[in-house]
């Protein structure tokens, strides 16, 4: 995938995920994209080594991961910031 398509992929996953788990987070727009493109590569790696599969182009299954990978993400954040 191009990087428009890793930031368009990420924000739409960033956005799924804080929508999922609301909180008082900081950051705004930029912050949730780069939640989500991490996110999308954390769940990417992870499905790989489980062997599930990874983000490999733009349909249901890598949106799924990704937004997983997000929600994943966020939590440890959430957690270290305590």
């Amino acid at each position: 995938m191009g990087i428009i398509t890793w930031i368009v992929f990420g924000l739409i996953a960033g956005l799924i995920a804080k929508f999922l788990m609301p909180g008082n987070d900081p950051g705004g727009f930029f912050i949730t994209i780069l939640i989500g493109i991490v996110g999308a590569v954390v769940g990417g790696f992870i499905a790989t080594s489980l062997g599930f599969g990874g983000v490999d182009g733009f349909n249901f299954g890598s949106l799924v991961v990704a937004v997983l990978g997000s929600i994943l993400l966020l939590l440890g954040y959430r957690l270290v910031r305590r």
